[in-house]
Protein backbone atom coordinates (compact mmCIF):
# COMPACT_ATOMS: atom_id res chain seq x y z
CA UNK A 1 0.00 0.00 0.00
CA UNK A 2 1.22 3.34 -0.76
CA UNK A 3 2.95 5.14 2.52
CA UNK A 4 1.24 8.68 2.09
CA UNK A 5 2.94 11.53 3.99
CA UNK A 6 1.41 15.07 4.11
CA UNK A 7 3.59 18.16 4.57
CA UNK A 8 1.86 21.05 5.40
CA UNK A 9 1.67 24.66 6.57
CA UNK A 10 4.69 25.32 4.04
CA UNK A 11 5.11 28.99 3.47
CA UNK A 12 6.67 28.85 0.09
CA UNK A 13 5.22 25.45 -1.41
CA UNK A 14 7.60 26.20 -4.96
CA UNK A 15 10.95 26.84 -2.81
CA UNK A 16 10.02 24.09 -0.51
CA UNK A 17 9.28 21.74 -3.42
CA UNK A 18 12.56 22.50 -4.75
CA UNK A 19 14.20 21.41 -1.87
CA UNK A 20 12.00 18.59 -1.06
CA UNK A 21 13.40 17.14 -4.82
CA UNK A 22 16.90 18.04 -4.14
CA UNK A 23 16.88 16.24 -1.00
CA UNK A 24 15.10 13.34 -2.07
CA UNK A 25 17.09 12.89 -5.45
CA UNK A 26 20.88 13.86 -4.02
CA UNK A 27 20.64 12.56 -0.78
CA UNK A 28 18.35 9.31 -1.33
CA UNK A 29 19.02 8.91 -5.09
CA UNK A 30 15.05 8.36 -5.36
CA UNK A 31 12.91 8.85 -8.97
CA UNK A 32 10.13 11.05 -8.24
CA UNK A 33 6.96 12.24 -10.48
CA UNK A 34 5.77 15.87 -9.58
CA UNK A 35 1.98 16.28 -10.35
CA UNK A 36 0.61 20.13 -10.26
CA UNK A 37 -1.44 22.17 -12.71
CA UNK A 38 0.24 23.43 -16.13
CA UNK A 39 1.11 26.74 -14.47
CA UNK A 40 3.03 25.38 -11.56
CA UNK A 41 4.96 22.88 -13.53
CA UNK A 42 6.46 25.75 -15.50
CA UNK A 43 7.07 27.58 -12.28
CA UNK A 44 8.85 24.76 -10.80
CA UNK A 45 10.76 23.75 -14.39
CA UNK A 46 12.13 27.31 -14.26
CA UNK A 47 12.91 27.23 -10.33
CA UNK A 48 14.80 24.28 -11.00
CA UNK A 49 17.00 25.62 -13.12
CA UNK A 50 17.99 28.47 -10.64
CA UNK A 51 17.33 26.73 -7.17
CA UNK A 52 20.42 26.23 -6.55
CA UNK A 53 23.74 27.09 -9.31
CA UNK A 54 26.00 24.53 -8.00
CA UNK A 55 22.92 22.07 -7.42
CA UNK A 56 21.08 21.11 -10.45
CA UNK A 57 18.04 18.87 -10.24
CA UNK A 58 17.91 17.34 -13.54
CA UNK A 59 14.30 16.77 -14.72
CA UNK A 60 12.22 16.80 -17.85
CA UNK A 61 8.27 17.55 -18.83
CA UNK A 62 5.88 13.94 -19.09
CA UNK A 63 5.60 14.45 -22.88
CA UNK A 64 9.20 14.66 -23.13
CA UNK A 65 11.53 12.33 -25.61
CA UNK A 66 11.19 8.50 -23.93
CA UNK A 67 14.67 8.24 -23.49
CA UNK A 68 15.36 11.02 -21.57
CA UNK A 69 12.14 10.08 -19.62
CA UNK A 70 13.76 7.04 -18.27
CA UNK A 71 17.18 8.37 -17.17
CA UNK A 72 15.43 12.06 -15.42
CA UNK A 73 15.82 11.33 -11.61
CA UNK A 74 12.63 13.84 -11.64
CA UNK A 75 9.51 14.11 -14.29
CA UNK A 76 7.27 16.91 -14.22
CA UNK A 77 3.45 15.75 -14.85
CA UNK A 78 0.01 17.28 -14.89
CA UNK A 79 -1.60 13.93 -13.99
CA UNK A 80 -0.21 10.89 -12.30
CA UNK A 81 -1.93 8.62 -14.02
CA UNK A 82 0.04 9.77 -17.45
CA UNK A 83 1.71 6.72 -18.89
CA UNK A 84 5.23 7.24 -16.52
CA UNK A 85 8.74 5.73 -16.36
CA UNK A 86 8.72 5.17 -12.49
CA UNK A 87 6.23 4.89 -9.32
CA UNK A 88 8.71 5.65 -6.62
CA UNK A 89 7.95 8.70 -5.22
CA UNK A 90 4.72 10.62 -6.38
CA UNK A 91 4.90 14.67 -4.90
CA UNK A 92 1.79 16.27 -4.90
CA UNK A 93 1.50 20.15 -5.54
CA UNK A 94 -1.92 20.17 -6.77
CA UNK A 95 -5.24 20.62 -5.44
CA UNK A 96 -6.94 17.38 -6.50
CA UNK A 97 -6.20 13.56 -5.60
CA UNK A 98 -4.11 12.39 -8.21
CA UNK A 99 -4.80 9.86 -10.77
CA UNK A 100 -2.80 6.50 -10.45
CA UNK A 101 -1.37 7.72 -6.86
CA UNK A 102 -1.99 4.30 -5.45
CA UNK A 103 0.69 2.98 -8.22
CA UNK A 104 3.49 4.57 -6.20
CA UNK A 105 5.89 3.74 -3.36
CA UNK A 106 5.04 6.73 -1.58
CA UNK A 107 2.92 10.05 -1.81
CA UNK A 108 4.55 13.08 -0.57
CA UNK A 109 1.59 15.94 -1.02
CA UNK A 110 2.41 19.14 -0.10
CA UNK A 111 -0.25 22.15 1.06
CA UNK A 112 0.94 26.00 1.52
CA UNK A 113 -0.59 27.71 4.15
CA UNK A 114 -3.34 29.36 1.46
CA UNK A 115 -6.92 28.95 2.42
CA UNK A 116 -7.99 27.38 -0.45
CA UNK A 117 -5.09 25.26 -0.56
CA UNK A 118 -5.58 23.93 2.81
CA UNK A 119 -9.64 23.56 2.10
CA UNK A 120 -8.00 21.16 -0.73
CA UNK A 121 -5.29 19.50 1.32
CA UNK A 122 -8.28 18.56 3.79
CA UNK A 123 -10.41 16.74 0.86
CA UNK A 124 -7.33 14.77 -0.28
CA UNK A 125 -6.54 13.90 3.42
CA UNK A 126 -10.14 12.32 4.13
CA UNK A 127 -9.88 11.14 0.58
CA UNK A 128 -7.13 8.78 1.74
CA UNK A 129 -8.21 8.41 5.22
CA UNK A 130 -11.62 7.04 4.16
CA UNK A 131 -9.45 4.22 1.88
CA UNK A 132 -7.40 3.15 4.87
CA UNK A 133 -4.56 4.92 4.00
CA UNK A 134 -2.08 5.59 6.81
CA UNK A 135 -0.90 9.31 6.69
CA UNK A 136 2.24 10.51 8.29
CA UNK A 137 1.25 14.30 8.76
CA UNK A 138 4.69 16.51 8.84
CA UNK A 139 3.19 20.43 10.22
CA UNK A 140 5.72 23.04 9.48
CA UNK A 141 3.99 25.50 11.63
CA UNK A 142 4.91 23.34 14.58
CA UNK A 143 8.33 22.09 13.90
CA UNK A 144 9.77 25.27 12.17
CA UNK A 145 11.13 22.50 9.49
CA UNK A 146 12.24 23.68 6.12
CA UNK A 147 14.02 20.56 4.67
Amino acid sequence: MTGIDFHFNTPDKLGYACRLLRKAVGAHGARVVVVADAELLQALDLALWSFAPAEFIAHCRSDGDPAQLARSPVVLAERGDAELPHHQVLVNLGFDVPGGFERFERLIDVVSGDEADRQAGRRRWRHYADRGYAIRRHDFAESGRHV
